[in-house]
């Protein structure tokens, strides 16, 4: 399921609630709940929000929020092309003027026009007639880097939209990020549980093989690097006796660095020097934000809401680098239509407006 990206064991979870429960999210033109004050995000255009829906239930939908109109449309994508996206979006980003949004389950990645949400291409990732299961995007130059649970990482030009090749990788990639030059995937294992992986491949975008794997800890999932030369990766451990943990490469020398054992991690963001990691209990339903500084590698604040709010089920986190705004999107129990908040840099809640199912993945378009 998310901004945790559904695990495998988040898939199982997500197939038994799948048969209790079908939302369906139309399309609509609605007041957010609470207008932003007049130039606190002037300067991106709109939000888009991705949301997975649920497994197999082939309702993954597109919000949009207008920063300008302070409108949101539901279902954006089926507004503007006239059908639906697909099953299980894990991974929406923007890049040269497009959008790609990979879709799961349907084993696609969709490429829509990044200002009016217009569907480009679709390109399917298939074996055969064996559906890879894309996971996550990344970029380097003129290529899109796909990681797919299948073992595999597939290379997409940019411009003709085409694959171009399939690496192999390791054991159910489930995270992918450039940092320092390089491809990093994480391999997961999440498909063979309990028996995970422990390993972060590093490609060579230059020659597009797999040039070592750096041994990390149980089942690693997120993968972000920062200014100075480090790779943050959250390793989820086995999800019973060993806990998830956020963990440092050193990129420089390939080898792990450091590992944060005080709290628990289910996911993050960095902007700047400031890591926000977040982390949601299933048996509790709490849900937390802790905030880094990734110079010092020092935890700032365990709790970054400061005035009093909450989000009842966290599931993705985002920070608009232009104003500081750290925004939240809250599952609310993972079958209720969500929501994303805006909050201050200081903790402070600003505005928040309705998404669809299980939102995930935030990103900013700008003029």
């Amino acid at each position: 399921m998310k901004n945790q990206q559904p695990s495998s064991l988040m898939y199982i979870s997500l197939m038994y609630i799948s048969l209790f429960t079908a939302v369906i999210i139309t399309s609509c033109v609605k007041e957010s709940d609470d207008k932003p004050t007049n130039g606190i995000i002037t300067r991106a255009k709109g939000i888009y929000v991705l949301n997975e829906g649920l497994y197999g239930m082939n309702n993954t939908t597109l919000t949009y929020f207008d920063v300008d109109q302070n409108a949101t449309y539901s279902n954006f994508f089926r507004t503007q092309n006239n059908r639906d996206m697909g099953d299980t979006g894990t991974d929406i980003a923007i890049y040269g003027g497009k959008m790609y949004a990979v879709v799961s389950n349907s084993s696609q990645v969709e490429v829509m026009n990044a200002h009016t949400g217009k569907s480009i291409r679709q390109i399917p990732l298939f074996n055969g007639q064996t559906p890879r299961n894309p996971r996550f995007i990344t970029f380097f130059g003129s290529k899109a880097w796909v990681c797919s649970f299948d073992g595999t990482a597939a290379v997409i030009d940019t411009t003709s939209l085409q694959v171009e090749r399939i690496i192999q990788a390791g054991r159910n990639p489930d995270g992918i990020t450039a940092a320092n030059g390089k491809i990093y995937v994480a391999n997961s294992g999440g498909l063979d549980f309990p028996n995970f992986d422990n390993t972060v491949s590093v490609i060579d975008p230059a020659t597009q093989i797999e040039t070592i794997k750096i041994q990390t800890g149980l089942n690693p999932y997120t993968l972000q690097g920062d200014a100075y030369g480090d790779l943050y990766v959250i390793s989820r451990g086995n999800y019973f006796d060993l806990p998830s943990r956020l963990q440092i490469i050193n990129t420089l020398t390939n080898t792990l660095k450091h590992t944060f054992d005080g709290f628990e991690a289910m996911n993050l963001t960095i902007s700047g020097d400031t890591a926000y990691v977040y982390h949601y209990d299933y048996m509790t339903g709490e849900s937390k934000i802790l905030v880094l500084n990734v110079k010092t590698e020092q935890v700032l604040t365990e709790n970054f809401i400061s005035d009093g709010t909450s989000i009842e089920t966290i599931y993705g986190i985002a920070v608009d680098a232009k104003t500081g705004d750290v925004y939240i999107a809250d599952a609310r129990g993972f079958v209720n239509t969500g929501k994303v908040f805006c909050y201050s840099n200081k903790g402070v809640r600003k505005f928040s407006f309705e998404t669809g199912l299980n939102p995930n993945r935030i990103v900013f378009v700008r003029e």
